[in-house]
């Protein structure tokens, strides 16, 4: 079955015709002809081959995108290009028709693994930005804990907060410097996070860089204006805590 076919069986309204050239097609499917078969689909409202090319593109996008067959449809095709770019732009309906908590949990969880298009499409299909996990951590306290650089870049380009506070009033910062993820902490402080921000036990992030050996972690934030003569609840400052610790490279940039 051809495309010809589709279009001849959508003109003469034979159904099941075009029900069957549908499905052919969603089998043909290639990185080649994916755009195509789209605008195809699109100009001849295929209700399964729609969402079947859709879905295809998703999968294998800059591939696609990258390909004649995609340059092509956009000179011959323009319109209905457009529509399917609207398509690949639009959450998926199961996701859609999830509950606010559900798409929270997800969200959530999407920001832990770093998945990128995951948070993407959650959030196109109204996930809250806001939302907290058991921790009282958001989205971008979970990545930035993680070391997610992408997934911090997004957040923070969709609005998160650089200075949302967690349970312990932590900031996505204190958690990435605690962990010791240099990117991510380069990251926010160039986004203007508060290097001096302090938790609920008066730490700074470069108390926990200095406490737990992030050297790279303390060089950038003592660049981005981090005071080192900060004092926690304790009357401690990261050079205490990196003497007390035995971290001999911290107390040699400290001092």
């Amino acid at each position: 079955m051809t495309p010809q076919m589709l279009a001849a069986a959508d003109k003469y309204g034979l159904s099941a015709l075009k029900a069957a050239c549908e499905q052919q097609l969603a089998t043909q499917l290639t990185v080649e002809n994916a755009a195509a078969t789209a605008v195809l689909a699109v100009r001849h409202c295929c209700p399964s081959l729609t969402p079947a090319s859709v879905a295809f593109i998703k999968d294998h996008n800059f591939r696609v995108m990258a390909t004649q067959g995609w340059a092509d449809m956009m000179r011959s095709h323009t319109e209905d290009l457009i529509e399917v770019s609207r398509l690949l732009a639009e959450p998926p309906e199961e996701i859609r028709s999830l509950s606010v908590e559900e798409k929270g949990r997800r969200l959530i969880q999407s920001a832990e693994e770093g998945a990128v298009e995951e948070i993407r499409t959650l959030l196109a299909a109204g996930a809250d930005l806001g939302v907290r996990d058991k921790y009282m951590g958001t989205a971008l306290h979970c990545a930035a804990r993680e070391g997610h650089v992408d997934a911090v870049k997004y957040l923070v380009e969709c609005g998160a907060s650089l200075e949302d506070r967690n349970r312990k009033q932590s900031t996505p910062l204190h958690l990435a410097a605690w962990k010791g993820h240099t990117a991510v902490v380069r990251l926010l402080v160039a986004c203007s996070a508060d290097p001096n921000a302090k938790g609920d036990c008066g730490w700074t992030p470069l108390h926990f860089a200095a406490c737990y050996g992030h050297t790279e972690v303390a060089a950038v934030l003592l660049e981005a204006g981090s005071d080192r003569s900060t004092r926690d609840n304790r009357g401690n400052t990261p050079l205490d805590l990196a003497r007390h610790n035995n971290q001999q490279q911290l107390v040699g940039i400290l001092t």
